[in-house]
C-alpha cells in the first residue's frame, strides 16, 4: 500500500513539474508575433443600410443607399460615448449635403475614393483620434423618385392580384 501511495505522489510531482516547465518555456518565447495592422487586430464593423434623401430644387430627387464596412481598433471604439455607426451615418449625410455637385444619375461624377476618404477623415477629426482606419463600401445604390414609384406600383399590383386569387379560391 505504501508503494502505491509513493507511486501516486511521484506521478503527481512529475506532472506538476512538466506543466510548470511548459508554462515557463512558453512565457519566454511568447505565443506568437504581434499581428500586423491590416492582418489582424482591427475589427470590421458593418453599418445598416444608410438611406439619404437627395434634395434638388426643393424636391426629393431620389435616395442614396449605402452599406459600409469600417475598420477600427477595438480599444478605441470602446472609448466612444456614442455609437460609431451614428458618427458614420452623420458623416455620410454631411458629405452628401455639403457636396451638391455630385450627380448620381451620371456615374462619371461619382468619386468613391474621395467619398471613403472623406468619411474616414471627418470621423477621425471629429473624434480627435485615429478611430477609423479604412472605410469599405459593401453596397451603394441610387434610386430615383420615379424608380421608387414604379417599384411601389408593381408591388401594389402583385398584392392586389394575390388578394383577388385568394378571394377566388375561397369561393
Amino acid at each position: 500500500m505504501i508503494k502505491v501511495i509513493a507511486i501516486a505522489v511521484w506521478i503527481c510531482a512529475a506532472t506538476l513539474g512538466a506543466v510548470f516547465y511548459s508554462f515557463q518555456a512558453a512565457g519566454e518565447k511568447g505565443v506568437g508575433e504581434k499581428p500586423k495592422p491590416m492582418l489582424g487586430g482591427l475589427d470590421y464593423v458593418k453599418t445598416d443600410i444608410i438611406s439619404v434623401p437627395l434634395i434638388r430644387d426643393s424636391q426629393i430627387g431620389g435616395y442614396f443607399l449605402t452599406k459600409l464596412v469600417y475598420t477600427v481598433e477595438p480599444e478605441q471604439i470602446k472609448k466612444l460615448s456614442i455609437p460609431a455607426e451614428a458618427l458614420i451615418t452623420d458623416q455620410v449625410y454631411s458629405y452628401l449635403y455639403s457636396n451638391p455637385q455630385i450627380d448620381f444619375t451620371n456615374k462619371a461624377t461619382i468619386d468613391l475614393d474621395a467619398f471613403r476618404a472623406a468619411i474616414r477623415d471627418t470621423v477621425n477629426a471629429r473624434v480627435g483620434a485615429p478611430l477609423v482606419h479604412e472605410v469599405l463600401i459593401d453596397q451603394v445604390n441610387f434610386l430615383s423618385k420615379d424608380e421608387i414609384r414604379d417599384n411601389w406600383l408593381r408591388r401594389k399590383k402583385s398584392e392586389t392580384a394575390s388578394e383577388m386569387t385568394k378571394a377566388f379560391k375561397e369561393h
